[in-house]
């Protein structure tokens, strides 16, 4: 099943400290589950200055508990960045071959 996680930074002073001492764990993370073929495709939110202020990121697993799991260990999560994540059931209709 697909879903796609839209999750958006703290809009606090502290948020892009945050994102930054917690992105390596999280890339890695995300670089394991794409190699896995759970993360289709993923990247960061950005404001108009090009700032990251959020992720989104489609997920294929076996059902929502699954990843309530991984979003719940993900070190955005663990290290307070995401502090608003939206989760949606995603049908994906278009693949790149890239």
């Amino acid at each position: 099943m697909q879903f796609l996680v839209t999750a958006k930074d703290g809009d606090d002073a502290e948020a892009p400290a945050r994102r930054l001492a917690a992105r390596e764990q999280h890339l890695a993370g995300a670089r394991r589950y794409a190699e896995e073929g759970v993360i289709i495709a993923g990247g960061a939110i950005l404001d108009d200055e090009g700032r990251m202020i959020g992720s989104s990121v489609i997920y294929e697993v076996p059902d929502r508990a699954a990843l309530d799991a991984i979003i719940a260990a993900d070190p955005y999560v663990t290290g307070g960045v995401w502090q608003l994540i939206d989760i949606r059931p995603f049908r994906l209709a278009v693949r790149s071959k890239g």
